[in-house]
């Protein structure tokens, strides 16, 4: 099996992710750098399911140089979290096989023992955090992409907006809107879906991201697939900018 994820080529995609950008600034609970959780959705998504315990192995140990100990916790919870969200957009089986070999190398104490998600929640509070966080991400589209996916198929509307939406991306306060968003945006191009990478690339900005983060974000993501063979049938969109 090839190695991808060599030290080099991980520190080259933190260093694509610009400092003391707007998104994690305005946010105490995002991460500072989330090349990780970019790269780890990226791997996942291209079926590299080996090289996700690799990126967390690099950006934990960055972290307990810094001994920062607390922040251990915090990257563990958003890689795992972000590969779940990831598995509606490439599939529930390289899910599982990202985090089933996530779950080999993490530590006991960043393990988790219970489910992060209220399962006794009612399905209408769902379908209401669903409405809520999708017009958050796509503002003054939100009406004109809901109404594509009703009349593609009702049922199609339903579940992106109470199954995606208010369960998958919304379950949780794990990830910030915008690093759900990234995790997404990852996952979208590494299945060469471009109509939707530019939806949640644009998302990315209302969400708070600037137009260099969003750009380092779809870079990252671009990086990893090229790396690992991925062949794009159309273009993948940049950023729109203002």
């Amino acid at each position: 099996m090839a190695n991808y994820a060599t030290p080099a080529f991980l520190a080259s995609l933190k260093a694509l992710y610009p400092a003391n950008g707007p998104s994690t600034a305005a946010h105490p609970g995002a991460l500072a750098n989330p090349w990780a959780l970019v790269a780890a959705v990226a791997f996942s998504a291209s079926n590299v399911p080996e090289a996700v315990p690799v990126v967390f192995a690099h950006a934990l140990e960055e972290l307990r140089a810094e001994q920062r100990a607390r922040g251990q916790l915090v990257l563990a919870r958003k890689i795992r979290e972000a590969v779940l969200q990831s598995g509606l957009l490439s599939g529930m089986p390289r899910t599982i096989n990202s985090l089933m070999a996530l779950n080999e190398v993490m530590p006991e104490n960043l393990r988790e023992s219970r489910t992060l998600r209220d399962t006794n929640k009612h399905m209408s509070e769902y379908d209401k955090r669903g409405e809520q966080l999708f017009r958050a991400m796509y503002r003054d589209t939100a009406d004109t992409v809901q109404g594509l996916l009703d009349a593609a198929y009702p049922d199609l509307g339903w579940f992106c907006n109470t199954v995606g939406y208010g369960m998958t991306y919304g379950g949780t306060d794990v990830l910030t809107q915008v690093e759900s968003t990234y995790a997404i945006v990852a996952a979208l191009i590494a299945v060469d879906a471009p109509r939707q990478v530019g939806w949640h690339l644009a998302n990315a900005r209302h969400g708070g991201a600037s137009l260099e983060e969003a750009r380092a974000v779809r870079r990252i993501a671009l990086e990893v697939a090229q790396l690992v063979g991925v062949r794009w049938k159309n273009e993948v969109p940049d950023v729109a900018e203002p």
